[in-house]
């Protein structure tokens, strides 16, 4: 990492401040000189351990209604939002875009993936959903469209298997799949409404709501997805956590 690397990093971040940094967000971003040095030391010797710092693995979870109608007392309807440190995630972010390239341009990655890589987005999940039924229609095929949903998903991601893939799959070795098997392990996260707070829970699976890398790393855990479902040759296209497959009838 790079002092200017990791300046213009702090000067792109939101001003929001989450409830477990020690300092404000601002004051990060005003005085990004004096702090891009202490944050570039520290992503460094993050790096070359393989360890990710424990003092950035505990989240504040915030619940939040998933829509206004729904009964605010059954905790089915509220989503988890993790609040984390910024250090952390700037950390993340630093991670982010050295591992990123390796894993998206790997053979083993879905190209049939949009959101979680750069230039593929709700909009060419759509045109290739409906260009697949345009398609059917002119050829007079009659299309059934099946989606796949999965509930809950980053809290159900397997620590071991998601770490296996990327060693196995995607060739993700040594140092590199040593920090990211202490970025996953000994999570903690506490829920916190107005003035309570509960006690804290230790993690054994999933990847934190919100954070920097959790989206492409279950990206990568659901990578083997569109395999199965190719092998059976029928056309899908996956968005986030959910799985779109039209299949044509004569």
């Amino acid at each position: 990492m790079t002092i200017d690397e990791v300046r213009k990093l702090l000067t792109l971040i939101p001003r929001k401040t989450s409830p477990l940094d020690v300092l404000p967000v601002s004051l990060l971003k005003d005085c990004a000189d004096v702090f891009a040095p202490a944050i570039t030391i520290l992503a460094n010797l993050s790096l070359q351990t393989g360890r990710f710092p424990a003092r950035f693995k505990s989240a504040q979870e915030l619940p939040l209604l998933k829509k206004a109608e729904l009964d605010r007392s059954s905790p089915a309807n509220y989503r988890p939002i993790s609040n984390l440190s910024t250090v952390s995630k700037v950390s993340e972010r630093l991670v982010l875009a050295r591992l990123r390239p390796h894993l998206t341009n790997s053979a083993n990655f879905s190209k049939q993936q949009s959101a979680y890589r750069q230039r593929y987005s709700t909009e060419t999940a759509l045109v290739d959903v409906l260009e697949s039924v345009y398609t059917a229609a002119d050829n007079k095929e009659v299309t059934v469209l099946i989606g796949l949903d999965l509930s809950a998903a980053f809290d159900t991601v397997c620590h071991s298997t998601l770490t296996q893939r990327l060693q196995t799959e995607f060739g993700v070795s040594g140092t590199a799949i040593s920090w990211i098997q202490s970025y996953l392990h000994g999570r903690t996260q506490y829920v916190k409404m107005g003035q309570h707070r509960s006690s804290e829970a230790t993690l054994e699976v999933g990847v934190p709501q919100v954070s920097v890398l959790g989206p492409l790393l279950f990206a990568v855990y659901c990578s083997p997805v569109a395999d199965v479902i190719a092998f059976h040759g029928v056309r899908h296209h996956q968005y986030a956590d959910d799985t779109a497959s039209p299949r044509q009838h004569s």
